[in-house]
């Protein structure tokens, strides 16, 4: 029987005006939970937006995950509740995490198709969206950052199933990649192995290229 784990939520959200340490800032980060069917393109999520197209969004980074199991942590050191979609995430997923989950994992969900492509990296957005600072570095550190799919056939998806119908050969889990880009950054084996993997997305295929590029020199 397939590997299935529960889409909690689908969540999206418009970006909207803000201000962020007295400068104004427009973000989509504001995600509400969705409790009718979605249809899911190439990139992303209908009536769901990016108000940074470059970092945020595209084929690579269509539709964002990340799970509910990390949210008792956060609520602790954010000392309030959450909700679904708290961490700017399209889907809020259950009983997976970065462990669980391979670079290049294909899943189904409702009629759609997916990809996992890279891991989700924190940006200030998280910090202005909850008044703390250093919460990217926090997600970093802790490797409860989530991660991105891309989408392999259009289709509509709600809560439900998310099942695993293929995966990747490479055994590379978000977890690994994360580590490798963030953590053991002269890892040059590790580097290899993850650039070995065709499902990667573009942004950390060139980012860790150059990066291997440059400690080949250095050796």
């Amino acid at each position: 029987m397939p590997l299935s784990y529960p889409l909690l939520s689908v969540n999206v959200g418009r970006a909207e005006e803000r201000e962020y340490k007295g400068k104004p800032a427009r973000s989509g980060i504001g995600k509400r939970r969705v409790m009718q069917e979605v249809a899911l393109g190439g990139t992303g999520l209908a009536n769901d937006e990016q108000a940074d197209t470059v970092n945020h969004g595209g084929p690579d980074k269509a539709v964002c995950v990340y799970p509910y199991r990390h949210y008792a942590y956060w609520e602790d050191v954010l000392g309030q509740s959450l909700s679904f979609g708290a961490f700017g995430e399209n889907f809020t997923v259950d009983e997976v995490a970065e462990p669980d989950v391979r670079i290049g994992d294909v899943f189904a969900i409702g009629t759609a198709k997916v990809q996992v492509s890279q891991p989700r990296v924190p940006c200030w957005k998280l910090a202005m969206k909850w008044g703390l600072d250093e919460l990217p570095a926090l997600v970093l550190d802790t490797g409860a950052t989530g991660f991105y799919l891309r989408v392999l056939e259009p289709g509509l998806v709600s809560p439900g199933p998310l099942t695993l119908i293929a995966q990747h050969p490479a055994g590379l889990t978000v977890a690994e990649a994360n580590r490798i880009m963030h953590k053991d950054k002269r890892d040059a084996d590790g580097i290899r192995r993850l650039l070995a993997v065709d499902a990667l997305a573009d942004s950390w295929r060139d980012s860790l290229a150059r990066r291997l590029a440059k400690l080949e020199t250095e050796a």
